[in-house]
């Protein structure tokens, strides 16, 4: 290799990269250049002294950091095969850089200081310490030379942590090595960082006043910054003692650097991790020290300096950090100090309470968020609890509340101080929104732990917060409300202050009565200021619910005094019919909407919580509720039967069946008379007479104020309303006792529980079979031809709503809207919500229906095929959106309260033919999602395609959860998996996979499940479903259908004689999984285990299970025998079972799915060097591994 071919390879590359870095090159001109550039690195033999050339200082920066690249690639990938010379050379030339080939720290540019220790990291992974003992005593040795040297062994030792243990990139017994080795060298190492630190700080602080000196002031502060960043790599994970050495030194510098404004941050980030380290209390004694009076004062010195310097982004940076070191500091506390140990309570407990009041006072919202965490963990601390100082505390801590509870802030607007700290943390008011809206939760348990400790304090300033705003002028602030005019908006300043103290009195007040005793309630006060809130008289709606909130929360003061519940009912029934302009014929808005519904369920709660006090007071409700339904326009079908379905609860007090039948008759003679009219039996049966009904097929020409169908519309869902809160709500007496009195016990299970009547049962039977007619229809609707017959206004009528579309899609609504506009805005959007209500509560019906009324529903003749004759049919045009709801509300609720002795006649054959539809409905949406990912074909044929495919997908993704979940709830019994059913929210729950699966042991078939799986077809059904869904690409689902669902199904069907193909396929099905799925962790483990189970248990009957392993990529053979010997030996002792199910793991790598970003990295292999600890019994593989190379342990490097 001559010098001149040296110079005119780098001469051509510093052109190529010149080319790559210019933004004028064309893509052609680029795309050769990086070819080149690449293909250089790969493949000539010449690297690293072209790269040394141009590293040298007298290149570009660019060119340099290029060269630099070159020397790191042929680290990380040609090292093994190097001649030992090479490495030598490579590794004295790259500490020779460090020496002299770099600018000064002042200088350098960063990404070449970043590459450069890079280098050297990259060498220490591959040869220390074995190979390269001395590698400390050099990086030692370079930081004698100056700052720039030192800086740069700072970045080295960091990285070197980071990727050894931090990140953990390298294979296990290197890391071993490196980390057992920095260990055994720690005190050296952290005296050596210590020193440069306090070195460096003190030249810094001696020249930095002086001018003239300013680069070596500069220079110093660099090295100590440098020292910090190091320092928190290594903090996090050396024994404590090393930290808590010489009497804490690294502590008390920390503190002192604290007020030091360049180093700060770095201190504070370091003072955070040592205060935040988990690990032996006994070790975790001396941090204590950071309570004495010398660190306390530095930490609020700091605190205020960087408060009182105003809004400069670096100082809240660092006012976060050590807001974040206090609440370290009290969770150690909390966590040292107990009855059994011998830390006593700070005698700066005080002073620490101060400041910590301090930052929850501070204008910036997301500081004030910070502290509650900590409050709370006082608050309950056994011992904290009960001091003084602590207690002392609660007034304070529950005003700080009454501000903070105020939702004011939002980055765009400028009505308070803390809108500017929101523009530094938040990018948009949705975001602050739903901040605060957490935050605010947050407060409210922080609240009820402070109020369990002094319910008196809490109860008496809500009391004073409460009169102050009933007597306060409203302000509505410069934004009108659409409502109306003089109207309060989210944002006016007299709301925020209602809805503040409204959260705040109902916290206080519910936690009232739970920790005083009966005899010490306030109740003269509470009954004082519900009385107040009584003759408030309000017209604006957002302060009227406020008022209604404050209604519930004090109305537990009415049990001690019923003589007021007249006064409250009357109350509340003016707000179910309130309006901002009497007769108004514009749409209402959401304001008002929410006050009418909040009325409502107002009383519903006081109905099913107070039923006992409200019963004596019945029949007054009831003139007051059947005055409210005598005008057919006054109320709308929901707040109707929200107002019926408040009678039906107190009418289960009447403890008699007999006379609440006969009141559920009365109550239910309007719909009855109504649903089973001739002219509603022809609608409800008929598509096209219900599409006309309706209004469905009309034009018309104003779609916000005509709608000539309304009534009609109304007349169905009042009905359909009416039906569900009877049969959700009917119930008979919970004691035994008292229903046997009542006449509601009509005999005894052979197992012995009882067998009850539901009043409600007579009259719901009656108009089953108009509802099912209803459900036929509707479904109908989805057919092609009767969409097609919808008029040209309501051709969409059967869409979602774009509400539905944007809880899907995870959309945020904007803050307005939610309350000023009209609930629906056009005439098509109220038909919408029309067919979208109506679908889903006519299948809440039937989801109830079981529940409700038990074996008179579950023996209703036929009822199968009635059900598989409405409910199910047309399901093949029934979109997603409307398909998961019926099997949550319907099906799911449905089959978990049918008794058993009724699966064969009504689930099975109801079951078996879904469970097949819904299988084959699946997988065809799956395969149209893939191929779809596949081709990415450009088709814009759609307004706005790529949303709507993203909306298509989310939904089939929600599906295949309820699928899967149903599937799951009806075959597997819940002893080991917990099931959190309708807990999953529409959107995003991808982040609850748990990472470590070991699926439950006792995850065994139900009854249920044991029928289905006897039905040849639908047990065909179920277990393709489940094996099939695994490489369908929703890691959600993957993982709950691997833990709880194909394990046991398979297992029922083993003692059977299964086909070799169909063994064949469940393996591989469990493969193609971890193909699709491997990348993630969670599913990763399920399913190993789980094709490690099925491989256990079927391989000894099924050789064709080995040829399926054979075809895995990259297996190796010798290893499958090895594998394969053990697990067909009957007579050798097992191995444990994680060893075995790694080494099978190891087995089955070649088809677990990666991270697209690794899919085409190239590979870094670092080899094991020889061991560093003796082992006792020398085993086969290190003899060889020491002996493969002829140097054996001779030291590669010498210094």
């Amino acid at each position: 290799m001559s010098a001149e071919q040296v110079s005119s390879l780098c001469e051509q590359l510093v052109k190529a990269v010149t080319v790559i870095m210019d933004p004028a090159s064309t893509q052609r001109y680029r795309l050769e250049a990086l070819k080149f550039c690449e293909e250089f690195k790969e493949k000539c033999p010449i690297c690293v002294p072209c790269g040394l050339k141009l590293a040298e200082k007298t290149q570009t920066a660019i060119v340099r950091h290029f060269g630099l690249q070159i020397l790191e690639h042929v680290v990380k990938f040609r090292w093994n095969n190097m001649p030992r010379l090479e490495k030598v050379y490579l590794k004295n030339n790259v500490m020779g850089l460090i020496s002299s080939g770099t600018q000064s720290i002042l200088e350098e540019e960063s990404h070449i200081k970043d590459v450069l220790s890079r280098i050297v990291v990259e060498m220490i992974k591959r040869e220390w310490p074995q190979h390269w003992p001395d590698m400390l005593k050099e990086l030692d040795t370079l930081s004698k030379q100056g700052e720039t040297q030192t800086e740069l062994v700072m970045f080295i030792l960091l990285r070197l942590a980071e990727d050894v243990v931090t990140f953990q990139t390298l294979p296990t017994q290197r890391r071993r090595d490196i980390q057992q080795t920095l260990t055994q060298n720690m005190e050296k190492i952290f005296s050596f960082l210590l020193t440069t630190l306090q070195q460096n700080v003190n030249k810094y602080r001696r020249v930095k006043a002086d001018l003239g000196q300013e680069p070596k002031a500069q220079a110093n502060c660099r090295v100590g910054i440098a020292a910090l960043n190091t320092l928190a790599g290594y903090i996090d994970w050396v024994a404590l003692s090393h930290i808590t050495a010489d009497n804490c030194k690294l502590l008390e510098m920390l503190c002192l650097l604290l007020n030091e404004p360049e180093l700060q941050i770095g201190a504070a980030e370091c003072l955070l991790i040592a205060v935040s380290r988990k690990g032996k209390l006994e070790d975790r004694k001396p941090l204590m020290v950071l309570f004495g009076d010398v660190a306390m004062h530095y930490i609020l010195s700091a605190a205020q300096t960087a408060d009182g310097e105003g809004l400069v982004e670096k100082h809240y940076v660092f006012l976060k950090r050590l807001c974040q070191v206090l609440c370290a500091l009290g969770s150690q506390l909390c966590a040292l100090l107990g009855s059994d140990s011998d830390v006593e309570t700070p005698t700066n407990f005080g002073k620490y309470l101060d400041s910590f009041l301090a930052f929850t006072t501070h204008p910036s919202q997301f500081l004030r968020s910070s502290t509650q965490i900590t409050w709370g963990a006082l608050f309950r601390h056994e011992v904290l609890s009960r001091d003084p100082l602590l207690l002392a505390m609660i007034p304070k801590y529950l005003r700080a509340s009454m501000t903070n509870l105020v939702k004011v802030g939002f980055p765009s607007k400028t009505d308070s101080p803390s809108c500017e700290y929101s523009r530094f943390d938040f990018d948009s008011d949705e975001d602050f929104n739903a901040f605060f809206n957490s935050f605010r939760a947050q407060q409210g348990e922080v609240m009820r732990m402070a109020c369990r400790l002094d319910p008196r304090t809490g109860f008496q300033m809500a009391g004073e917060w409460l009169k102050y705003q009933l007597t306060a002028p409203v302000d509505t602030g410069p934004m009108n409300s659409k409502t109306g005019e003089g109207l309060c908006s989210i944002f006016s300043p007299s709301f925020v202050q209602w809805d503040a103290m409204t959260f705040f009195s109902e916290s206080v007040i519910s936690q009232m009565f739970r920790t005083l005793d009966k005899e010490k309630i306030p109740v003269n006060d509470g009954i004082d200021l519900l009385q107040l809130v009584l003759n408030f008289e309000t017209k604006d709606p957002l302060i009227l619910s406020c008022v209604l909130t404050n209604v519930s929360a004090l109305f537990p003061f009415v049990t001690y005094r019923p003589e007021y519940l007249p006064q409250v009912l009357s109350k509340l029934f003016a707000s179910v019919t309130f309006e901002v302009i009497e007769e108004s014929k514009a749409p209402r808005t959401r304001a008002v909407k929410n006050v009418r519904r909040h009325a409502c369920s107002s009383i519903i709660k006081m109905c099913r919580d107070y039923p006992q006090l409200v019963l004596p007071n019945f029949e007054m409700l009831y003139n007051h509720v059947k005055q409210l339904l005598s005008n057919e326009l006054l109320l709308t079908q929901m707040e109707k039967c929200a107002l019926m379905e408040a009678l039906v609860l107190i009418s289960n007090q009447f403890k008699d069946y007999e006379r609440q039948k006969a009141f559920l008759e009365e109550l239910m003679a309007p719909v009855a008379s109504l649903w089973l009219s001739t002219e509603m039996q022809r609608v409800l049966s008929d598509p096209e007479a219900f599409i006309s009904y309706v209004g469905a097929d009309n034009k018309i020409a104003d779609p916000v104020l005509e709608d000539p169908s309304g009534l009609n519309r109304s007349r169905i869902s009042f009905c359909v309303y009416t039906i569900l809160g009877v049969v959700k709500r009917a119930r008979w007496p919970v004691a035994t006792e008292e229903a046997k009195a009542g006449g509601f016990l009509v005999g005894y299970m052979p197992s012995g529980s009882p067998i009850y009547r539901n009043p409600c049962t007579e009259q719901v039977l009656k108009l089953l079979d108009n509802l099912l007619a209803l459900i036929r229809t509707h479904n109908n609707l989805y057919m092609p031809e009767m969409v097609a017959k919808l008029g040209e206004t309501f051709a969409k009528a059967l869409d979602m709503l774009e509400v539905e579309k944007n809880a899907i899609l995870g959309l945020p609504q904007p803050l307005l809207e939610l309350y000023d506009s009209p609930v629906y805005k056009t005439v098509l959007e109220r038909m919408q919500g029309f067919f979208c209500t109506l679908y889903d509560n006519c299948f809440h019906i039937l989801g109830n229906a079981g529940p409700s009324m038990q074996q008179d529903f579950y023996t209703v003749e036929g009822l199968a095929t009635q059900l598989l004759s409405s409910a199910f049919v047309n399901l093949n045009n029934i979109p997603d959106y409307r398909l998961r709801p019926m099997l949550r509300v319907f099906v799911k609720p449905l089959v978990l309260s049918c008794p058993p002795e009724y699966y064969e006649t009504l689930v099975c054959p109801m079951l078996g033919p879904l469970f097949t539809y819904l299988h084959v409905r699946l997988s065809q949406k799956w395969q149209v999602i893939n191929q779809r990912s596949m081709l990415c074909e450009d088709d814009a044929a759609d307004d706005n395609p790529e949303s709507q495919e993203m909306l298509e997908e989310q939904l089939v993704r929600l599906l295949t959860r309820e699928v899967m979940d149903l599937i799951t709830v009806c075959c597997v019994s819940k002893k080991g998996a917990e099931h959190n059913t309708a807990a999953t929210v529409d959107g995003d729950d991808d982040e609850v996979m748990a990472t470590e699966v070991t699926p439950p042991a006792s995850a065994e078939l139900t009854e249920l499940g044991k029928c289905l799986m006897k039905q040849e077809d639908v047990c065909t059904a179920l277990l393709i479903t489940a094996y099939t869904s695994l490489s369908w690409k929703d890691t959600l689902s993957c993982q709950r259908t691997t833990t709880q669902l194909c394990w046991p199904l398979l297992k029922q069907v083993l003692p059977g004689n299964l086909l070799p193909d169909a063994v064949s396929w469940f393996f591989t099905s469990v493969l193609k999984g971890l193909q699709t799925h491997g990348q993630h962790d969670g599913c990763m483990a399920a399913l190993v285990h789980l094709a490690f189970q099925i491989y256990e248990a079927l391989r000894p009957r099924y050789a064709e299970l080995k040829a399926v392993m054979e075809q895995i990529p990259d297996i190796q053979r010798e290893s499958l025998e090895q594998f394969e010997s053990k697990l067909l030996n009957p007579t050798l002792q097992k191995v444990a079972d994680k060893r075995r199910k790694d080494h099978f793991k190891r087995l089955i790598t070649g088809c677990i799915g990666k991270p697209l970003g690794e899919q085409f990295r190239k590979e870094v292999h670092i080899r094991n060097l020889p061991s560093l600890f003796k082992k006792v019994k020398p085993s086969l593989e290190t003899d060889v591994l020491e002996n493969e190379d002829g140097e054996g342990l001779t030291a590669l490097f010498e210094p």
